[in-house]
């Protein structure tokens, strides 16, 4: 049975990038994965500082989808790597949520986001589900750890 999640109110919603689960990247503090991945569309220093320094993942996510500051050029070629980097260091950082995810087992894992075909499954089901994917690459990743560790 496929785990679904969005809200951080969900039973999964720690898997959310909007939840307030930081993460240390590039020698920085960042108060959610939401505030990274959105300051990485930009290669404005203050600019993604003013992202890293917003109040909360909302905000954060408002200031990222601003288009009043330029994109990095190769944004398209290097989101998903920066979103996988940033999801797979939250659950390396935060045992708790680490264990919350290995719990999942095999089951598929969907972010249903009703209007994001990229990163979710979108209204309809036929989104690419991306960040779903990440999450269960991570938690393969995180059980490769633990097996390593066994042995």
């Amino acid at each position: 049975m496929a785990i679904y999640f969005y809200t951080r109110n969900d039973e999964y919603g720690a898997f959310s990038n909007f939840s307030p689960h930081g993460v240390e990247m590039d020698g920085l503090w960042w108060p959610s994965v939401e505030h990274y991945f959105q300051a990485q569309k930009f290669s404005d220093p203050e600019y993604r500082e003013r992202i890293r320094a917003a109040p909360n993942s909302k905000q954060a996510a408002l200031l990222g989808r601003s288009r009043k500051v330029k994109l990095r050029d190769d944004w398209e070629t290097v989101k998903e790597e920066i979103m996988s980097a940033a999801v797979l260091k939250k659950f390396q950082t935060h045992l708790e949520l680490k264990a919350l995810l290995l719990s999942t087992g095999d089951e598929a894992i969907v972010e249903n986001a009703p209007g994001d075909y990229f990163w979710g499954c979108g209204q309809d089901g036929t989104g690419l589900n991306r960040l779903g994917m990440i999450l269960e690459q991570v938690r393969d990743v995180l059980r490769e750890g633990l097996n390593s560790d066994q042995k």
